[in-house]
């Protein structure tokens, strides 16, 4: 094949790059699902979109292992007892992640690291250097921005210092949230403020919300999405609202017919990806993960994405001045409300067997775009360059959030003066998070780490990949393409508004 060849000589992909892309394309070398004419429609036209999971699923999409269970037990399969000092327990958990397998064949989610190594600290000055180490490791050797760990809500010596370390290192890997709540002392969430102004991580993710509808045994893994510990989601395919909208200028239309037969459909076809996983791919019945308990098929549920809404509702409408349009204006705002309140009555009405977890549903997921969408916004976001001040902003974001249980979230950009003064921040978040917001990502002007969609890069990585040098992370391609296609860099400053 012309494609195989051309990766091999790629010189812009590393090694291990071109073995995964090469992987990939053997994947994709067969067709074994049953996809019918229909669904195939809605893929060509680039509605339905399986954001390249390829033709033959054999892992699931999203796996979130239950590290707590591997800390106590150790395992069989690696010939790992349980760890006993802070050396041990990185060790254990940097071998652990090898073996977790995902989409990007990397883990995508690394543990809640802070409560997994606080036990194994003795000594303040010792855990630091292992931490340093653990976390520089894991830049390293897990080189794709979806890997993702979470500290909190609680206070701990392991959270501050894993807080301390990403500071001074601005990694880009991994991507971290704090579980916040009542629970966390200002104090922590100031750190992790702080930090977040200076290497864009930790996001800050609504405790009592994301408990309230998955539960207590739940982390955040890859950009932000919500998912049960010890299992994970099947699949992510998205619905591309943007796209599906050029079929009708009727919103009466696109709400009652258009939206429920797409629906439909794409649940269908999540169905027919999820039963070849399970039933066919041998997955299950083979992975040391199930066989020691660290995940389970009935912790398994399924994404259903969106993205494009503010696109959607723009085209609906004829919106073309800014106070006409998604966000500025209170009837767009309402159709996009309406939009999103049909999608979810819609999606509730499948059934997957497999989906246990989650009874049966598939979760909405505000995905957050690729880097090949043009004029396509992440899930319910506002266009970058059309951003309200930020109350506003938050105001009109918030109402959208209880619909993803498994994700939806906002970015913010703030100038260096606000290094001087995060309370002012944390009193946004806090702010937000009583209006109802998931999630909250922040970084500042002068971060080298940025945020993307909802993963990590360097801006620094994206220059060097751009003269056509080699870089260690494989998302950094997507970064460049997102800030090429959608404005990325342009983003509204926020200040003292």
């Amino acid at each position: 094949m012309k494609e195989v060849l051309q990766r091999i000589q790629d010189q812009k992909l590393t090694y291990h790059q071109k073995l995964i892309t090469l992987a990939r394309l053997a994947e994709n070398s067969i067709k074994p699902l049953n996809i019918s004419d229909e669904v195939q429609s809605y893929r060509d036209e680039g509605i339905i979109c399986d954001l390249f999971e390829g033709n033959a699923p054999y892992r699931p999409r999203y796996i979130v292992p239950d590290y707590e269970k591997f800390m106590k037990y150790g395992s069989e399969f690696l010939n790992l007892k349980p760890p006993i000092d802070i050396w041990e327990a990185t060790n254990h958990l940097l071998i652990l992640y090898k073996n977790v397998p995902s989409i990007t064949s990397f883990p995508v989610y690394i543990g809640n690291i802070d409560t997994l190594l606080e036990p194994f600290i003795k000594n303040e000055e010792e855990a630091y250097r292992a931490i340093k180490l653990f976390l520089t490791h894991i830049d390293r050797t897990l080189w794709d921005s979806f890997c993702h760990g979470n500290i909190g809500p609680l206070d701990t010596k392991a959270g501050r210092l894993i807080l301390q370390v990403e500071k001074e290192l601005q990694n880009s890997v991994p991507n971290i949230t704090i579980k916040y709540s009542d629970k966390t002392p200002d104090s922590f969430a100031l750190q992790a403020i702080e930090t977040a102004l200076k290497t864009a991580k930790p996001s800050f993710a609504n405790d009592d919300m994301f408990l309230n509808d998955l539960g207590s045994n739940y982390g955040i893994a890859s950009c932000y999405n919500g998912l049960n510990i010890g299992g994970g989601s099947f699949t992510l395919v998205r619905l591309v609202l943007s796209e599906l909208a050029k079929k009708t200028d009727s919103s009466d239309d696109f709400i009652n017919n258009l939206l429920p037969d797409a629906v439909e459909k794409m649940c269908n076809y999540m169905d027919e990806r999820i039963a070849f996983l399970v039933e066919k791919s041998g997955f299950f019945e083979s992975s040391f993960l199930v066989k020691e308990g660290l995940i389970n098929l009935d912790s398994f549920t399924a994404m259903f994405g969106v993205v494009g809404l503010a696109e959607c509702v723009n085209h609906l409408l004829k919106a073309q001045k800014l106070e006409e349009r998604f966000g500025h204006n209170q009837y767009a705002d309402q159709l996009g409300y309406k939009i999103i309140e049909k999608l979810h009555e819609e999606v509730h009405k499948h059934n997957n067997y497999y989906c246990k977890i989650s009874n049966g549903k598939f979760l909405l997921h505000a995905q957050v775009g690729i880097d090949t969408d043009k004029n396509t916004s992440p899930g319910c976001r506002i266009p970058i360059g059309e951003e309200p001040q930020i109350f506003d902003h938050l105001l009109q974001s918030a109402k959208f959030h209880k619909f993803f249980p498994s994700g939806i979230g906002d970015i913010f950009k703030f100038d260096m003066t606000a290094v001087n003064n995060p309370q002012y921040i944390l009193d946004i978040i806090k702010g937000a998070f009583k209006e109802g917001m998931r999630y909250f990502s922040l970084y500042s002007s002068d971060c080298d780490v940025i945020r993307i969609t909802g993963y990590l890069v360097k801006r620094s990585d994206m220059e060097k990949l751009a003269e056509g040098k080699q870089v260690l992370n494989d998302a950094v391609v997507l970064g460049l393409g997102s800030v090429e296609n959608q404005r990325i860099y342009d983003r509204r400053l926020r200040s003292y508004e």
